[in-house]
Formats: structure tokens, C-alpha cells, sequence
């Protein structure tokens, strides 16, 4: 049995929770909006063409914010397209997905949907194709009361009343090679710095996201950060991150060490915004938003061959089906630890989007005029979004080490917590990424009092299963969290047992000590 020590202290937080931590991410993509959000006719759609079943999930996933429409998606979209009578708008190519975009569902439908969903909207502009203008007449549509062209145009497309939209992303991974409108650093920074000035002026109390690296292995990684913030920093709140991981060649070790990875890129781009900060003299901080991170089989598991060219395709076609990935356990626990990574660091990450929603490499699947049901790595959002309150405590952590190819030796046990003084709760959310052995983890409480278990889960193969067990539209329930029975607690002390690879949550009543 592998073992693991942690020490949590009242008094030393990370600060706290930031419910924005909880995004996700709809984008103009396969069918995560076309008979993923939005499916007119479906048994389940509302008035509005809004699937109900998915609406239910969302609310139960706990989602805070959501980007749109993109993605790589909005660097070729002109967000006029999705504005005004439905049956006057154009059809356009999508050059990103190689797809026909028939624009049934724009600005107004997402504002829509995102009230009904509880959810905020974080709006990305686009600076591939476009560029200043188009972004300052957006932020006047969306958010000017009235009185000028563009908010009186907004009123007769049917929304008297501003959307009201605070967080905006200046554009989307304008540093690889793939994007349309892609720019070197020099290029993107005086844009977005430019766009970003516009925009402000319109609306003074916008939060602006200037579009960081890709991924952590862009050859311009750090460079990139160091010079668009730079041109920025004045006119920014937010640096963006995007991370996907997947297993591949057999290494299980490093797949499931993936949260190291992104605790390295965190930290590099907090580095080097803090750099530009003492270079400039800056006195506000600019913090992160790792606004598109998950699981993402890029290098195509056998037997889910989706086709992604126009000519595997056969020509354009509406919403095909894309990277519709299908996650099993393996995926959830990685998951699991992905979050307890942002958690760590939401001092400084401040807002997060799992991407995406629905459908594509989505917590949630639904099928066209079918159901909706949850994938694996549902349950670990889920949870945290629901339990983590509070303040993000500090973890010391002892453990067994596992080693991997990619990251090194990394902790067999992964951990973040929370305590909510306000309800007298603390919340552990821990990970066990050892494939064959089950890990013993004790958790020392200082200042604090350890009283009853008020939930305790976990997520692990099934009976009969092994880790590749998923959940599909024939056995929608076959992967879920099941009552974890191996938990005590005294005086100061939690003691619980973890099965193989597993991902958990613990929370206990708590009070001063």
C-alpha cells in the first residue's frame, strides 16, 4: 500500500476560491452547439429550441462562466452573422473545423441560453481576421444601454436591455501557426493592446484576456507571454493558458502526472507576468486565465476515427461530429488532478474553462432527438464545483513517489482542499494515481478540530471493470462516484484509504481548535 502524509493549517490559505474556476466552453464546433445546447424539435427543447436534458446537466456540472463562441472558430467569424432575423443570415465555410456554419444560433441565442443556464458570459472577439473596429462595435451591441446605432440595433433584434458582458478574451491561441490570422508576438501584442484600448472606451468596466501560449511546448512559449504583455499590461486583467493531455504510447505513468505539467505552466506564466510587472513598474498583478484545458485524444484512439477534412468528409457538411472523445476512468482521475491543480493556484488563476461543454471532448453527450448522460470526467467538476468553498488551504504533502518518463517522480497521491468557516467544512479532493495499489492517506488538521464525515465519494473502475470503462449512450451510468466507506476521523486527525487509481472527495465537519 502506498502512503501519503498532509498537513493543512487554518491560518495558511491561498485565498479564496474563485468561483470562475468552475468555466467551460461552448464553441461553433461539431456539434456542441447544433444538437448539443441547441436542438429545435428535440423532445426535450424548450420555446426556444434549448435542450432541457442538457440544461439540467449543466446545473448539476456547476458551471460559473462560459466562453464563446471560440475557439479557433471565432478567428475567421464576424459577429454580425449571428445577429437579426434568423432566416436572413448567411451561411458561411468555417475554415477552422472545415465546416458549414448555418449562423441559426448567435449572440442573442448564447445570452439567451446563458441566463437560463445561471451562467456568465465570457465573449472572445475576433483578431484574426478582424480587428479593432469590430471589436469596440461589439462591446457597444452587447453592453450600451441604448440611444446609439448599435445598442437600438441590439433593442430591435429583440433585447431591450444591455447583455451586460464583463469578461472578454482578445482572441484565441493567436500564436500558432494554425490559427487563422496567426501573428508573430510584435504583431498580436499592438493589436490586442489597440483593440483592447477601444473596447475600454466603450466600456470601462470590461476584464480584458490577452491571448497567451497555445501550450507549454510552443517554441515560443515565455518569449510570447514576455512581449504581448509587454504592449498589454496596462490594458489587460487576465493572461490566457491552454493545456490538453492525452496517453499515448503505453506511458499511463506520465498521463497521469499531467497535473505536474500544469503546475509548471502556471507557474512559468505567472514568472514571467511578474517579470514585466517589475520591468514596467506595474502595480496591479495580472493574473491567469487557463480558459481551455481537458483530456483531448489528439493522436486518435483506435476505433474513434472522426473524420476531420473536408475530403474524409465528403464536402462541407453542418455540425459533423468532431473529437466526440468517449473518457473512461484513467481520464477522470487525470481530470481530477487537472482541477486540483488550478484549485492550488487560484490565487493566481482566477478563471478556468474546461473545454469543451458538450458533446466535443465534453463532460456532456447527447445525441440528436436521444438523451444526455454524463461522461466519467464529469464527476470530479461536478463535486468540486459543488463542495469547494471557502479559502483554498495550503497542503504539505509526504508521499510516495511514482516515476514518469515525461515529469519526474511525482506523488502517488494528489491533493487540494478547502475550508468554508462560514458552514464549518473542510473539503479534500484527492487523487490516487497508482495503477495497482491502494494509498493510505493521513491528513494532520492544525487549528482545526476534525467532527463527523459529511461526504465522502469515490471514483474508480467498477466491479468487473478495468480503468478503460466508460459510460455511453447504452450504459449511461456504468462510471460513476460510488460512497467511499474506508474513512475515520479523531480529534485532529482524517484518516482515509484510497483504491487504485481512484479519484476522491472527503468533507468533514471542522471547528476552530
Amino acid at each position: 500500500m502506498s502512503r501519503a502524509a498532509i498537513t493543512v493549517d487554518r491560518d495558511f490559505t491561498v485565498g479564496p476560491v474563485p468561483r470562475r474556476l468552475f468555466g467551460s466552453f461552448v464553441e461553433h464546433m461539431g456539434r456542441c452547439v447544433y444538437s448539443g445546447i441547441f436542438e429545435p424539435g428535440h423532445p426535450a427543447a424548450d420555446e426556444n429550441g434549448y435542450r432541457t436534458d442538457v440544461l439540467e446537466l449543466v446545473n448539476e456540472l456547476g458551471v460559473s462562466v462560459v466562453r464563446y463562441p471560440g475557439g479557433n472558430f471565432v478567428s475567421g467569424y464576424d459577429w454580425e452573422d449571428g445577429i437579426g432575423p434568423v432566416e436572413s443570415r448567411p451561411r458561411r465555410l468555417d475554415g477552422a473545423w472545415h465546416t458549414v456554419e448555418t449562423n441559426a444560433f448567435g449572440l442573442h441565442e448564447f445570452a439567451c441560453w446563458a441566463t437560463k443556464a445561471n451562467v456568465e458570459i465570457m465573449e472572445a472577439v475576433n483578431l484574426g481576421t478582424r480587428g479593432v473596429d469590430a471589436a469596440r462595435r461589439l462591446v457597444e451591441y452587447a453592453n450600451h444601454p441604448g440611444g446609439t446605432y448599435l445598442s437600438d440595433l441590439r433593442k430591435k433584434n429583440g433585447a431591450a436591455d444591455p447583455f451586460g458582458i464583463k469578461l472578454w478574451c482578445l482572441g484565441n491561441e493567436m500564436d500558432g501557426p494554425w490559427q487563422i490570422g496567426h501573428k508573430t508576438a510584435h504583431e498580436y501584442g499592438r493589436l490586442a493592446q489597440e483593440a483592447g484600448k477601444a473596447m475600454r472606451l466603450v466600456d470601462p468596466s470590461i476584464e480584458l484576456v490577452a491571448s497567451g501560449s497555445s501550450n507549454r511546448g510552443m517554441p515560443t512559449f515565455g518569449a510570447w507571454e514576455q512581449t504581448v504583455l509587454e504592449h498589454t499590461y496596462d490594458v489587460v486583467d487576465y493572461v490566457s493558458l491552454h493545456a490538453y493531455y492525452e496517453e499515448t504510447g503505453g506511458d499511463t505513468a506520465s498521463f497521469l502526472a499531467s497535473g505536474v505539467d500544469m503546475d509548471l505552466f502556471i507557474e512559468g506564466v505567472i514568472a514571467t507576468a511578474d517579470a514585466v510587472r517589475a520591468k514596467g513598474r506595474h502595480r496591479k498583478h495580472i493574473n491567469l486565465s487557463f480558459d481551455e484545458w481537458n483530456v483531448w485524444y489528439q493522436s486518435t484512439r483506435e476505433g474513434d476515427d472522426q473524420p476531420t477534412t473536408i475530403e474524409a468528409r465528403g464536402g462541407w457538411h453542418e455540425h459533423p461530429r468532431i473529437i466526440e472523445d468517449e473518457y473512461d476512468v484513467t481520464d477522470a482521475v487525470v481530470v481530477g488532478t487537472l482541477l486540483n491543480s488550478l484549485l492550488r493556484h487560484g490565487d493566481r488563476v482566477a478563471i478556468a474553462n474546461q473545454a469543451q461543454l458538450v458533446n466535443v471532448i465534453a463532460p456532456i453527450r447527447a445525441e440528436a432527438n436521444g438523451p444526455a448522460w454524463r461522461q466519467s470526467v464529469f464527476w470530479p467538476f461536478a463535486r468540486m464545483s459543488e463542495l469547494a468553498r471557502g479559502e483554498i488551504l495550503r497542503l504539505s504533502t509526504t508521499a510516495d513517489r511514482v516515476e514518469t518518463a515525461k515529469y519526474g517522480d511525482a506523488d502517488v497521491v494528489d491533493a487540494s482542499a478547502t475550508w468554508d468557516e462560514a458552514s464549518g467544512r473542510i473539503a479534500f479532493f484527492l487523487a490516487n494515481r497508482g495503477l495497482d495499489e491502494a494509498a493510505d492517506v493521513t491528513v494532520t488538521l492544525r487549528g482545526l478540530t476534525a467532527g463527523r464525515v459529511t461526504r465522502a465519494e469515490v471514483l474508480h473502475a467498477p466491479d468487473g471493470a478495468d480503468r478503460f470503462a466508460t459510460n455511453n449512450e447504452q450504459n449511461q451510468h456504468r462510471v460513476r462516484l460510488a460512497p467511499l466507506t474506508d474513512v475515520a476521523t479523531e480529534h485532529e486527525t482524517l484518516r482515509v484509504a484510497l483504491p487504485p487509481l481512484s479519484w476522491a472527495v472527503v468533507e468533514i465537519e471542522a471547528a476552530r481548535a
